[in-house]
């Protein structure tokens, strides 16, 4: 993704100064919501190696889906709080737009912020 383009977490900044910093590991995320928006972006650009670096070991699958399936193109925060966020993000696959909607949990190990399981 270019680094100038309009973050996919919605956040409204550049990718470079938003996510991509985190992306890139000259960052960790702050909150909760934070790592949330991060994980979704590093989805939607197709980093998987991100997604996996942010889940936790002991929930964590061996192996994630091959970037860019499906095709994610919008996230909403509906609530979120110290440990957990609910939202929906858009998606399309094969033509068919879908949502996945989930209620997230995360834990602080160290001082970094990682997603556990839908709560």
């Amino acid at each position: 993704m270019p680094l100038q383009q309009t973050c996919p977490c919605g956040s409204g900044a550049t990718y470079d100064a938003c996510c991509g910093r985190l992306h890139r590991g000259a960052a960790e995320a702050e909150t909760a919501e934070r790592l949330m928006r991060a994980r979704y972006a590093a989805y939607a650009v197709g980093d998987v190696d991100y997604v996996f670096r942010t889940w936790h070991p002991r929930t964590r699958p061996h192996d994630l889906p091959p970037a860019g399936r499906p095709k994610w193109t919008g996230l909403r925060i509906l609530g979120s709080g110290e440990d957990w966020v609910e939202f929906v993000a858009s998606y399309e696959d094969a033509g068919v737009s879908g949502e996945l909607r989930e209620r997230s949990r995360f834990e602080r190990r160290g001082a970094r912020w990682v997603y556990v399981e839908p709560a």
